[in-house]
Formats: structure tokens, sequence, C-alpha cells
């Protein structure tokens, strides 16, 4: 139990993950926000096929010495680039990513297993790391969700628009398949930097479950995505206080809570349809 839960010199060491906390929130509010979009869209699979081919780009800015935030990012563009122009319709799309998330793991691991390096680092990218963002990372990470944030309050009405009824939004003149594919290369960039954190393959604890879970228990788009942001900042926020000075990476402390999260909001939701049956 003292490698899962070890609160010895914790003091000490909470100085050590300052820039961890400030980008774990940062990436709740924003992976909350855009988590919302996410199952409007119907888009999970579409995170994890995102992920793979950014992990594969940190794995490579791994292996030849480059920044590794920037080869996620560029893995990423690319993957929701290839998602939003291969697949604009759901078939297609599932098909895409089908195609993309196993070449992009393999991809990424083949990098990994010749990257000469620490293995911790190796590890890292794909389950995360409590202490991984040094001063210059969080810089970086500010500002790309910074540009998402932003773009997503530009295009909130249109984008929630054409995520609720696509085939009025497209006879109203809303260009439903070029806001497909900004809300893509936006998804990108929030997975990109989440791959730093929570690590590629347990992304979707940050980008689907806290919206799934608000999505139980709320019903209007402010208050779901408000939920949503709430849900993810406590999940990974949570995880990284509650990793600090353990053995064991970040991630099964962040999908832990995270799955609590929704299991409660499931139970109430059913609770309060039952209560609501009942009445009628």
């Amino acid at each position: 139990m003292s490698a899962i839960f070890d609160f010895s010199d914790y003091g000490a060491l909470l100085g050590l993950v300052t820039n961890s906390l400030i980008a774990g929130a940062l990436l709740g509010i924003v992976g909350g926000l855009i988590g919302f979009f996410v199952m409007a869209r119907d888009l999970p699979f579409a995170v994890h096929g995102v992920s793979e081919l950014s992990f594969a780009g940190a794995a490579g800015a791994l292996l030849i010495g480059f920044d590794v935030v920037a080869g996620s990012t560029v893995g990423a563009i690319i993957a929701a680039l290839l998602i939003g122009v291969l697949g604009p319709r759901a078939r297609e799309r599932n098909s895409v990513i089908g195609v993309l998330m196993p070449f992009g793991l393999g991809l990424g691991i083949l990098f990994l297993a010749i990257y000469p390096g620490r293995s911790a680092n190796r590890f890292g990218l794909l389950t995360g790391q409590v202490v991984s963002v040094d001063g210059g990372q969080v810089v970086e990470l500010i500002a790309v969700l910074a540009v998402v944030l932003v773009a997503l309050l530009v295009v909130w009405r249109p984008l929630l628009f054409a995520s609720v009824d696509e085939d009025v939004a497209i006879a109203r003149g809303v260009p439903v398949r070029a806001l497909g594919i900004v809300f893509m290369v936006l998804l990108a960039l929030t997975v990109s930097v989440a791959v730093q954190t929570v690590g590629a393959l347990l992304v979707l604890a940050l980008l689907v479950t806290p919206a799934a879970a608000a999505l139980r228990i709320a019903s209007g788009p402010l208050a779901v995505s408000l939920l949503s942001m709430v849900f993810a900042t406590v999940s990974i926020v949570g995880g990284i206080l509650l990793a600090l000075g353990a053995a064991i990476p970040i991630s099964p402390y962040v999908t832990t809570i995270s799955f609590l999260i929704y299991l409660v909001c499931r139970l109430a939701g059913r609770s309060r349809s039952g209560r609501v049956r009942s009445d009628a």
C-alpha cells in the first residue's frame, strides 16, 4: 500500500509539482469544455485516434531530441486533419480512425524501442508523469490552451448548432464541414498537451468521462459544459495530489477519480429519473 499512498515528506514534494498542478487545472477547464462537444458530436473514438498519433509524434520528438510538446502537437494535428477531411460522416470517420490508431501506436512504440534514454521518459508518454511539466512547458501549455479556449468561444454558437442538428445547420448555410475541421484541430491541440500529463493511453479520462458524467445529471449545454470542466479539473488535480510521492504513474489516480465521478453521476441520474417517473 505504501507504493500507492505514501504521504511521507508530502510537504517537501508538493513544491515539485506546482507547474503540474497549474497545467492540470488549465487542462481540466479546457478539456472539460471541449469534452462537451466531443460527446455532442459523437467523437469519443476520435479522441483515442488522435491521441495515438500524438503519442507517435511525441515519441519521435523524444528520439531525435526535439521538443516533445511540439512533436505531440504535430502528430495530433496530422491525425485531426486526416479524420476531419477523410471522414466527415460517422461511418467513414470510424474507418479512418480504426486505420490510424494501430499505425500511430505501432510507430510510437517503434520510436520508443530505439530511444536510448531513460525508460521513465518512454513510459511517461503512455501513462503520464506527476513531475513532467517545467516552467517553459507551462508557458507553452497556457498559450495552446488559451488559443483553444478563445477559438471555442468564438465558434460556440455555430458549432453547437452543427453538433445538435447537422442537417438543419447545413440548410441554414452554416459551414458544417469547415467547423468540423476546425473543431478537430482544437481537439488535437488539447489532446497534445493532455498526453504530457496523463499519457496517450488515458486521455479519454479527461476528454470523455467528465462530459459523459455531466450529461447524466444535466441537460443544457451551459450546465453540462460547466459540470464537465469541474469534473475534469477535480480528476486531474486530485490525481496529481494523490500520485505525489507514490511509485506508480499519475494515470491510475486520474482515471479512478474520473470513473468514480461518472459512477456517482450515473446513479444520481438514474435515481432522479426514477423519481420523475413515480411522480408522473
